[in-house]
């Protein structure tokens, strides 16, 4: 091959892996921002503590083929009679030997078996409310960093906005100097001013950075902060319904009240299991004898039975049968205790999510488009001389101190709704 032409394939080349490289970063900062749903999806799939908690759960399942179990067959082998020493100078040690096979049984009586399967299955179904619950706490805190990020963006775009329509008036007022119609000093005021929207909005970037860094670290990822990114509503949802529905959805859903009402059911087939503990359990024996020495001729080969009742005098499982009886009543307390917290946890984010509204209602109605007129009048008015420098700061200030108070304030009620659906025991609240 020709010494150009070589070249010439080795530039194609070499451009070829500069696009394709391009085109492999490009993709990865364009990586598609996840919605709370995908969020959420991801979270429970890799989250190490779910996981965990999950096997739990299959380890209480496990438990039920234990409790369900029969007592094994016990077998029994014996030998007697073996002759050790020759008699009048004759030996035959096995003559009369008598062989012995036992086999025994212990027969469970009062259902035991199946009173010990269904408090299993009943401490496999507290164990999958806790399960449950545990979620709930986590994906609580999941959806805290989810709208704490989405409140960093709203607040890093509305640094941004802020800054780009300073600019503007510092083009504007530029141009009113040089035509004469601004003092230098005024001018040089103005363009002070813009450090202090390059501070917010560098302070918004390290704020959202941080978000995203818990979340991944929630998420478990790995993604390098500047190509993960989420998406989603960040505004007033729909209003609240009568805070009786609210309670009826709670008590229908808690996990963890779910499992507290089913303590109690786990606690009174326990006292069951008790008082069937202490009955007795007969022991069915049967053997089968040779016995070449026996007297009578024809009793050489013989079956025997037996059966062997535990007089249970003494032991009658008298302290389990308290222990379980008073392990009722306090299941009963906590599942009337777990009644009463759920009621509070309601109230109180009822109270919050309702407050939250009643602030955010004003600003849409009327501080938002106020704080917007203002500063755009008084900012005309300036540029028009009809305004103090002072006046014109001072606007640009109310309307960031506006805006950012209802970001703010949506942040907070989006947090609230998520404590009313921890509160209420599912996603109530879009």
């Amino acid at each position: 091959m020709k010494p150009s032409k070589l070249i010439s394939v080795l530039m194609r080349s070499v451009g070829g892996c500069i696009v394709g490289t391009a085109l492999l970063a490009n993709s990865a900062s364009a990586q598609q921002a996840l919605t709370w749903d995908q969020v959420k999806a991801k979270f429970e799939a890799v989250n190490p503590l779910l996981k965990a908690d999950a096997a739990n759960v299959e380890e209480m399942k496990a438990e039920e083929i234990t409790a369900f179990l029969r007592p094994n067959p016990q077998f029994t082998m014996s030998a007697d009679g073996t002759q050790i020493a020759p008699h009048n100078g004759v030996w035959t040690p096995f003559k009369g030997t008598d062989a012995q096979p036992n086999f025994s049984y212990l027969h469970e009586r009062e259902r035991k078996r199946e009173l010990r399967l269904e408090s299993a299955k009943e401490g496999t179904q507290i164990s999958q409310s806790q399960h449950i619950d545990l979620e709930r706490n986590l994906i609580f805190g999941l959806h805290s960093a989810f709208v704490q990020t989405l409140q960093a963006k709203a607040v890093l775009a509305l640094a941004k906005a802020d800054l780009e329509y300073y600019d503007k008036i510092i083009d504007i007022s530029r141009a009113r100097f040089n035509a004469g119609g601004l003092a230098k000093i005024d001018l040089a005021r103005i363009e002070l001013q813009r450090v202090q929207y390059e501070s917010e909005i560098e302070t918004a970037i390290v704020n959202l950075r941080q978000q995203k860094i818990q979340l991944l670290l929630l998420l478990d990822d790995r993604t390098p902060v500047d190509q993960f990114d989420v998406t989603g509503l960040f505004e007033l949802g729909p209003d609240l319904q009568p805070l009786a529905d609210y309670h009826q959805i709670a008590l229908d859903n808690r996990p963890d009240l779910r499992a507290a009402i089913q303590t109690i059911q786990q606690s009174e087939t326990n006292h069951k299991l008790a008082i069937a503990n202490g009955s007795t359990d007969p022991t069915f024996g049967t053997w089968y004898t040779y016995n070449a020495s026996n007297n009578n001729p024809n009793g050489n080969q013989t079956l025997g039975l037996s059966v062997s009742i535990p007089l249970r005098i003494f032991d009658k499982n008298q302290g389990e049968k308290k222990r379980t009886l008073i392990d009722i009543d306090r299941s009963q307390q906590a599942a009337e205790a777990a009644k009463a917290q759920v009621f509070s946890d309601v109230d109180n984010a009822y109270e919050l999510v309702r407050s939250n509204i009643a602030l955010i209602k004003p600003y849409k109605a009327q501080y938002l488009d106020q704080s917007v007129y203002v500063r755009d009048t008084v900012t005309f008015t300036y540029q028009h001389g009809g305004a103090s420098l002072m006046d014109f700061l001072n606007a640009q200030s109310d309307y960031r101190v506006v805006q950012l108070a209802y970001l703010q304030l949506i942040g907070a009620y989006m947090t609230a709704a998520g404590q009313m659906n921890l509160a209420v025991g599912r996603e109530e609240i879009q």
